[in-house]
């Protein structure tokens, strides 16, 4: 349910993303920090010539940006093939921008993935970075981080509540598509036609009714619909963000779905045959219209048991947490859960007490239920104290073997790899007028640095007074700008803005890397 990523504690795990567009159509110069960070964790030292690579580098990237040049090929993995020229977003609107970065039609444009074929058309923004990225399913690769997470709380789940015959209650899928249509990530959790987390800017769409999902609650109707009670599902998820050691465009959530019906909620409660589930009432701060209060009540505090003995029985005994009211568009009331941990309250998972009007819908109308999700990245970067997000798709056996362990509840601390310092630089280079995101740059740096780059930050913004006509002379004036602030290249462009890439790196074999780019 929309948990959020790695470390990050700006939102709430269900809550759906809610970015503004940075500098859409606005007449600004931006200046963006990213630091490359050594060709992934742990490789060798850098050598004496990194910073002329790296200047290298960040002045292709910007220059592939500027002259629109064709993204530098990124291997695919045997599941994914795309025929066509591949297709980029620039922005949330179904309008098409002139650009090889704005989606276009081409009707012999075809994405094929997971053995099945998807048109493109003026919504398909997924790059191929992102494709190759498909398939990978790190939570189910024994002895991963990811892996170890999600099998300590399916084993706890497994263990600590059983049917009616002996055997698990929450049955687990961890192997549906991430392929969904629009209606499944959307829809069918009741979010609105124009909310925000709808937004190009904010997910990848392969077309106007396909996309991967952003979230595992994409199958709550669905395995509701089929029958299950309780389930858990768990799957790789897939948005575009910010560039940071907290936030990595895909990640890994876990569903967590418990419905019950009028007899299972009220069997253990003194003359539980007089309370019921539904009425017709009113929607207040604490229930909604369609529920009793005792039925809401027994609900929530089911969740909040189920959830605690969850965190405890992975952070350990003594775990202090509370409470935080919150809202998501699928679940009233709704709250989210931060635990303290080593002195530090972190928010950990969202839930809350679903929509009835969703349950109905998936044909369980004389049941209640709650829902949670909660991001593997983030429990496991608190839990085995790793820094960064980018570490999870890394395949040096350094940092894999640190997680080979007899028991999946063994305590682990993660080794850092690589004891040197990051190198950054700062470039500058002008944006076009027509609107623009900030995730749009974050997927190329991606796509051509790969997880070389660590970060990526917004550091100064200006808005020069004279019009400009050509993006890339602006461009080779801007590079050759002084500190005061020259003359900023021809005259009759409105609206520029001015971005720098600070980068980083840490070691040489990463100039390799880079150069494959470059």
């Amino acid at each position: 349910m929309l948990p959020a990523q790695g470390g990050s504690s700006r939102r709430g795990p269900f809550s759906p993303p809610a970015r503004g567009r940075a500098g859409a159509g606005a007449a600004t110069r931006a200046r963006l920090s990213a630091r490359l960070g050594g060709g992934g964790p742990g490789r060798a030292a850098a050598t004496a010539h990194g910073a002329a690579i790296l200047r290298e580098f960040a002045m292709a990237m910007l220059w592939k940006f500027m002259r629109v040049a064709k993204y530098s090929k990124t291997a695919l993995s045997q599941e994914v093939k795309v025929r066509g020229t591949p297709v980029y977003s620039r922005h949330s609107s179904s309008r098409s921008v002139p650009s090889d970065f704005a989606a276009n039609t081409p009707s012999s444009n075809i994405v094929e993935l997971l053995g099945k074929a998807y048109p493109q058309d003026d919504y398909s923004n997924v790059t191929e970075k992102i494709l190759s990225k498909v398939g990978k399913n790190l939570h189910n690769k024994k002895h991963h981080p990811l892996w170890l997470i999600k099998e300590q709380v399916k084993d706890h789940f497994y263990k600590q509540y059983i049917g009616r015959f002996g055997t698990p209650l929450f049955s687990v899928y961890d192997g549906l598509s991430p392929v969904v249509t629009v209606q499944q990530n959307f829809d069918s959790l009741l979010i609105p036609q124009g909310h925000a987390s709808r937004k190009k800017e904010d997910n990848y769409y392969l077309n106007r009714d396909h996309m991967l999902r952003a979230h595992t609650s994409a199958h709550q109707w669905d395995l509701i619909h089929s029958g299950l009670d309780a389930f858990l599902a768990v799957g790789d998820v897939y948005r575009r963000d910010t560039i940071d050691n907290t936030h990595y465009p895909v990640f890994h959530q876990m569903e967590g779905v418990r419905l019950f019906s009028c007899h299972e909620l009220f069997c253990s409660v003194k003359d539980g045959e007089d309370f019921q589930l539904f009425e017709q009432g009113h929607r207040t701060a604490h229930k909604q219209e369609s529920h009793t209060m005792e039925a809401v009540r027994l609900v929530e505090f089911n969740l909040k048991q189920v959830l605690t003995k969850l965190m405890t029985h992975i952070f350990g005994d003594g775990l202090q947490v509370r409470w935080v009211d919150c809202y998501f568009p699928f679940t009233h009331p709704s709250f989210e859960m931060e635990i303290n941990f080593q002195g530090e309250w972190l928010e950990v998972l969202g839930c809350g007490v679903m929509e009835q009007q969703l349950v109905n819908s998936a044909g369980a109308q004389d049941k209640i239920g709650w829902a949670f999700g909660l991001g593997l990245e983030r429990l496991a970067m608190i839990l085995y104290d790793i820094p960064d997000i980018r570490l999870f798709w890394s395949e040096d056996e350094r940092f894999l073997k640190q997680f080979i362990v007899p028991h999946i509840c063994q305590k682990i601390k993660f080794q850092p790899l690589s004891k040197y310092p990051p190198l950054i630089n700062d470039i500058s280079f002008w944006l076009p007028s027509e609107t623009y995101s900030k995730n749009d740059f974050y997927d190329l740096a991606r796509t051509i640095g790969g997880d070389l780059i660590e970060k990526v930050v917004l550091l100064d913004e200006f808005t020069h007074p004279k019009n400009r006509t050509s993006l890339e002379d602006s461009l080779e004036e801007s590079l050759q700008l002084k500190e005061e602030g020259d003359d900023l290249g021809p005259s009759s462009m409105a609206h520029n803005e001015f971005l720098a890439l600070s980068s980083s790196r840490r070691e040489g074999v990463a100039e390799q890397h880079l150069l494959q780019h470059v």
